[in-house]
């Protein structure tokens, strides 16, 4: 079974959330979403400064096997961007929570997240897929 956090919130297109401290809310792709890609070898984030929004494309990752869109969870300003998966993409793969975060947003309204599932509810959503 993939690794699923108790502190994040996700998306059924297999994104996680977690908001920080300062209010702050970093994404990325689930382990799980990684484990079905395969091997990750490009990824294109949003440009610092650039607006995303709830349940809209924000970016894409591919692997040797596909291609897939990446989906924002929040409505906001994208503040930061994991610069490191451009030189090294396959951190996605390694360490898919921590080093291989995809962006970070300030959110205009961080109770967007109320609609993301917890991990109890990720891990079911999983499950019904398999």
């Amino acid at each position: 079974m993939s690794e699923i956090r108790s502190e994040l919130k996700y998306l059924s297109s297999h994104e996680w959330a977690r908001v920080e401290e300062d209010g702050t809310v970093t994404i990325g792709i689930t382990d799980h979403a990684q484990e079905a890609l395969g091997d990750v070898v490009f990824v294109e984030t949003p440009e610092v400064g650039s607006q995303v929004s709830a349940g809209e494309e924000a970016g894409v990752v591919e692997s040797v096997k596909a291609a897939s869109d990446i989906y924002s969870p929040v409505t906001g300003e994208v503040i930061a961007v994991n610069e490191l998966l451009e030189e090294a993409p396959e951190t996605v793969n390694e360490s898919p929570y921590d080093e291989g975060w995809f962006f970070k947003v300030k959110p205009s309204d961080v109770s967007e997240l109320d609609g993301a599932m917890d991990s109890e509810a990720y891990v079911k959503s999983v499950e019904d897929d398999s």
